[in-house]
């Protein structure tokens, strides 16, 4: 059976999620919440399968290329992680795994609100970038043993950034008292800004054909709607994008209320960010900083380039590092590592999908 039934099924189920705890979220009903966990716990057993099924079909297509490969080999570089559309795969799993993992240990179920909007936008980044879903051969490049090592530890450590991020996100919210506050002008910004880029690369992607679909981000970002070269599509996107931004700011202070009425305190959040950011750093700096560097000096023949992913892979890690930093030794605390907490998140997605997609140089292969 086919890897792309188990991901359609376990993309739909996300979405049903992500649309069920916001439900929870406005009803505060515990049979909503219950019904949450259960569609997303069945659409990760789901997307597991797919996982393993698309390891499988991996193994045998790179051993029919390569036969004369050994079997951990072969094992080790069949890993369904050597493009992007498998790497956001994986992502999403990961994502999955630790705010279950969350849920279960504090026993609610609210922050399943914020965790799975980025689990569905980050599928449907998958259909509307043109990113190909086929299995493919390895590039040279990537023909290594750190290749499942490198990028599972990287991608562990951005889903635990992703966790952190979303509930820094209700943290903010929850600790504002005035829409003027710096803080939620900040957020209401920030998500309005990731909000309207999707949804311009949506529009892209439907005026686009199907062959220019596979250069949306390339040679067609936005060009549809924010950088159209019509004078007046581009003036009015820009009015509508700020309208938007101004909606969020408006009514997102609404969420405090429906937050505060379902046990979910702004200790509980910080506690979260924390403890996230705690584990992700690690993982983050072993798998993505220190096997890249043994990884590209068995390759290139240097530790180290300064390519736009290894530097913006190097200012992710100060972001974070100076989160710990600010936390542990100099003990803040609230708004402002929250705020810390977001822009790593915001490097994060750069480090990841704009280095890769706008930016050229060696990384380059991850557009693929």
């Amino acid at each position: 059976m086919s890897s792309f039934i188990f991901f359609d099924i376990s993309a739909w189920a996300y979405i049903a999620a992500m649309v069920t705890y916001i439900a929870f979220l406005v009803v505060g009903n515990k049979t909503v919440g219950l019904i949450a966990s259960t569609i997303t716990i069945f659409g990760f057993i789901c997307q597991s399968t797919a996982v393993i099924i698309r390891w499988i079909s991996s193994y045998y297509f790179w051993t029919a290329s390569n036969p004369a490969s050994g079997f951990i080999e072969s094992i080790l570089r069949a890993a369904p992680l050597r493009n992007l559309y498998e790497s956001l795969i994986f992502f999403v799993w990961s994502l999955i795994l630790i705010h279950l993992l969350i849920e279960f240990k504090y026993k609610n179920r609210s922050l399943g609100a914020f965790v799975t909007p980025l689990a569905a936008l980050a599928l449907l980044f998958i259909d509307i970038s043109g990113t190909s879903k086929e299995i493919q051969p390895l590039i040279p490049a990537l023909q290594s043993n750190w290749l499942l090592f490198h990028v599972m530890l990287s991608f562990l450590g951005y889903a635990a950034f992703g966790v952190s991020f979303a509930a820094a996100a209700a943290y903010i919210v929850m600790v504002t008292v005035s829409r003027k506050e710096k803080t939620y002008i900040f957020w209401s910004i920030t998500i309005g800004i990731f909000l309207i880029v999707l949804i311009g690369m949506g529009i892209d992607f439907l005026s686009l054909s199907a062959i220019e679909r596979g250069e949306l981000i390339q040679n067609h970002f936005l060009k549809t709607t924010l950088r159209s070269s019509s004078g007046g599509i581009a003036a009015v996107s820009w009015i509508v994008s700020i309208v938007f931004i101004f909606v969020i700011w408006q009514f997102g202070l609404r969420l405090k209320n429906i937050l505060t009425g379902l046990n979910l305190t702004p200790a509980m959040l910080d506690e979260i960010v924390y403890k996230s950011i705690a584990a992700g750093f690690p993982l983050f700096t072993v798998g993505g900083l220190l096997m890249g560097a043994v990884w590209a000096n068995s390759a290139w023949g240097t530790y180290w380039t300064w390519d736009p992913k290894e530097t913006w892979s190097l200012i992710t890690w100060f972001v974070y590092a100076l989160y710990l930093h600010a936390r542990l030794v100099r003990g803040w605390r609230g708004k402002r590592v929250a705020i810390l907490a977001v822009i790593g998140f915001i490097a994060v997605i750069f480090t990841y999908i704009g280095v890769n997609l706008v930016l050229s140089g060696l990384h380059a292969y991850g557009s693929g």
